[in-house]
């Protein structure tokens, strides 16, 4: 038998019978819940002919599939259900009492219903458990873990867990984010290359060299003390190949099986290709991304019910800000629609990102919600990554157009923005986990990096940042994940640098660490920055001009990316200086004189203006 840390299910069995309850997902409930009917995964031995009963819950039916140890027990949980724990009986065919189980029936919390999810008044910080800090040595090594922690090895586990962040949430909001982001913390049972998260065995379950479910809601709840919200990164597409319904699947559809290993092609246009080979389209889908990475069939209706009802479990029982959906366009195009309208069912005002790598944007835009499609589909989602944009920027500000003025990639990338449903909710970001460090993309130019970090805290949409983005972190000739997703220096006992107080860093890293947080702090307090409408110019020799304005307040940017200074006539600016006659250097606090027509703006500099008339 296994405790769940939640301590919310009780299992007790009864009789020498071979049949045996041995669990059940998920493993609790909310009374007052639209989703008020609930699909429960019951796990035992030759179970598959029991009958669930209760005196208490409205069992509608008991089903099984192919396999004799998986029973799908349907209930309706009454409104006014008291609190507490329930008891559903088993009978066999025969009649006789089997077992039974205890099923927590919880109250929810105030306004649950109507919460908030992340937006662009936030500054959401990625970071990778694992890679973090090691806040608790004792839960590296634990029985029954296929892999141990060797930190030696880049692509190993290092020991990072949940205690680790929560001892440094204060610095996390000292730098000015507002939510933090976590790459999967769910359970990888793998033998190797688990750190990553992505390759989960148990979905209802917090690995345990991470910490336990009641540590991850103690996080989630710290953390929301001080203004900082929880975003859970999840996977709908695939689990680890050590998932325990590999070796007994519920039934022979759960996953997408073929004659021979089938590893999907990527190629994400065949979603939306008029010409496009039926076989071509199924092996994007259907195909595993790797061997070890199973790839779920969305279209098991009872899978797909599985994988709704087990996001609203987290957010309800975790009291979640948000969810990262990872490999966006992979799943089932239906089971996709369903999933987010059943969460935004649930939760309105939540939010949800997917992430979806192309650099094309009409293929990122037909996925967000609002956006303009042509062949009927419907979609929920509220936010997608901009992954052109974060192009646009890195090759802008590279210089890498001979001909006409590179920074125009940035201009054309935005121009693109037609396409998209609510501008504000698109996730940009200079980099994150699966790409070279963005310090590292602009071959380790300091200027560059500034230049680079001033644009993402003035631009629209809703911004992420990379851990260690703020101290220069960067993977120099290595491309290997292992090296991107380096350790947070300061996180283990005896680091010689320690980022978290700044002690060992350069002069460099420090000057570029205060720079961060005065742009953070800086779009944090600004609705201008956060969330204002955009009007930008058309970059001239290699100077971009934007504006961003809410209500009264309007502030210029003035990026050059000359190696000198230029002068800029305002005259061309009009339409957003709305005469404006001064501004506040907001990066200096210096007063600049705008009514003399011109505006000097230094090699390599970027100028943050709050505009007054």
């Amino acid at each position: 038998m296994k405790l769940y840390s939640t301590l919310s299910i009780l299992l007790i069995s009864i009789g020498l019978t071979a049949q045996k309850l041995h669990k059940i997902e998920p493993p609790s409930w909310w009374k007052g819940m639209k989703l008020d009917t609930v699909e429960f995964m019951v796990y035992g031995s030759d179970i598959h002919e029991l009958e669930a009963q209760s005196k208490t819950l409205h069992v509608i039916k008991s089903e099984s599939l192919s396999s004799p140890n998986y029973l799908f027990v349907t209930v309706h949980i009454p409104y006014d259900a008291l609190e507490g724990h329930h008891k559903m009986t088993f009978t066999n065919t025969k009649g006789k009492r089997v077992g039974s189980l205890l099923v927590e029936i919880q109250e929810r919390k105030p306004q649950s219903s109507e919460r908030k999810g992340f937006s662009s008044k936030d500054n959401i910080y990625l970071l990778m458990p694992d890679r973090f800090c090691n806040g608790n040595t004792a839960n590296d090594n634990l029985k029954g873990m296929l892999e141990t922690s060797n930190r030696s090895l880049k692509g190993g586990r290092h020991g990072g867990d949940l205690e680790g962040i929560e001892k440094h949430l204060d610095y996390i909001k000292e730098i000015g984010m507002t939510a933090i982001w976590l790459n999967p913390v769910l359970e990888n049972n793998m033998p190797d290359y688990s750190y990553h998260g992505y390759a989960m065995t148990d979905l209802y379950n917090v690995d345990s060299r991470h910490g336990s479910n009641e540590e991850y809601k103690q996080l989630c709840a710290k953390a929301k003390q001080i203004g900082i919200g929880v975003i859970m990164d999840q996977v709908a597409n695939h689990i680890g190949s050590r998932h325990p319904w590999m070796s007994d699947l519920p039934s022979k559809d759960w996953v997408n099986q073929w004659e021979e290993f089938t590893q999907t092609n990527h190629m994400k246009v065949s979603r939306f290709d008029p010409h496009a080979a039926a076989i071509d389209q199924k092996v994007f889908h259907d195909g595993w991304f790797v061997s070890t990475m199973p790839d779920l069939n969305q279209r098991q209706p009872k899978l797909a019910r599985y994988l709704i009802q087990n996001s609203i479990w987290w957010i309800e029982y975790a009291d979640l800000y948000g969810i990262r959906m990872d490999t966006w366009s992979y799943p089932d195009k239906e089971f996709l629609a369903d999933w987010t309208k059943g969460i935004l069912e649930e939760y309105p005002n939540f939010n949800i990102v997917g992430e979806e790598w192309v650099s094309d944007p009409s293929l990122i835009s037909y996925w967000q919600s609002n956006a303009i499609r042509g062949d009927g589909y419907k979609s929920y989602l509220p936010s997608i990554m901009d992954f052109p944009l974060q192009s646009a920027i890195t090759e802008g500000l590279k210089g890498e157009t001979a001909w006409r003025s590179s920074m125009a990639k940035i201009y054309e990338s935005l121009a693109n923005d037609y396409m998209y449903g609510e501008l504000n909710n698109i996730m940009i970001f200079p980099d994150n986990h699966d790409m070279s460090r963005i310090y590292t993309q602009l071959d380790e130019d300091f200027d560059l990096w500034k230049m680079a970090m001033s644009i993402y805290f003035t631009m629209r949409g809703t911004l992420q940042i990379f851990y260690g983005t703020e101290i220069l972190m960067s993977n120099g000739e290595s491309s290997d994940h292992g090296i991107i997703r380096s350790d947070f220096p300061g996180g283990w006992s005896g680091d010689n640098v320690n980022a978290f107080t700044g002690n060992g860093l350069s002069t460099q890293q420090l000057e570029g660490l205060e720079w961060f947080k005065k742009l953070a702090h800086l779009r944090k307090n600004s609705l201008a920055l956060n969330s204002g409408e955009l009007l930008h110019y058309i970059p001239l020799n290699e100077v971009y001009v934007y504006f961003r304005s809410f209500e009264q307040e309007r502030i210029m940017v003035v990026a050059n990316r000359n190696s000198s200074g230029k002068s800029i006539e305002l005259d061309r600016f009009s339409e957003g200086l709305q005469e404006s006659i001064s501004a506040e250097n907001l990066l200096t606090g210096e007063r600049i004189e705008l009514s003399n027509g011109k505006l000097e703006v230094g090699p390599l500099e970027t100028l943050i203006l709050s505009l007054s008339k």
